[in-house]
């Protein structure tokens, strides 16, 4: 009876009812703290925006319904996607946070929001908010 050998790296993750399942490879290492809420708020309302324009929800009412908000926070929500586009990249970019609060939160964004020129906005954007971050 000859003996066989196989090396290699492995790890257990959970599985179902708290079993442990062993997969081949390294373990995959969770990146450490969380996304900021205006990150998770601009692809949210990315998300929403290609719901509405593929027909599947008519409207802000009826997001709101489904979401259990108010009609004016999917608005406010949606507001977003009025930034300029190199601000939507920056916000969806912006790092994670290990501690303490937000460097930016979507209430500072609604000034910004409000100017309607894109040059402008930038500007509004470069003045007020990077200074949080």
């Amino acid at each position: 009876m000859s003996q066989l050998t196989i090396t290699g790296k492995v790890h257990f993750q959970k599985g179902k009812k708290g079993r442990k399942r062993l997969t081949e490879g390294q373990d995959r290492e969770k990146p450490k703290g969380r996304l900021p809420r205006v990150t998770k708020l601009m692809a949210l309302a990315i998300r929403f925006d290609q719901l509405i324009r593929d027909g599947h929800v008519a409207d802000y009412a009826e997001l709101a319904r489904l979401g259990h908000v108010s009609r004016a926070r999917i608005t406010q929500i949606m507001n977003l996607l009025n930034l300029a586009p190199e601000i939507q990249e920056a916000i969806l970019f912006l790092p994670r946070v290990e501690q303490g609060g937000d460097p930016v939160t979507e209430r500072e964004l609604r000034d910004v929001v409000g100017v309607e020129d894109w040059e402008r906005q930038f500007n509004v954007w470069n003045e007020e908010v990077t200074v949080l971050i």
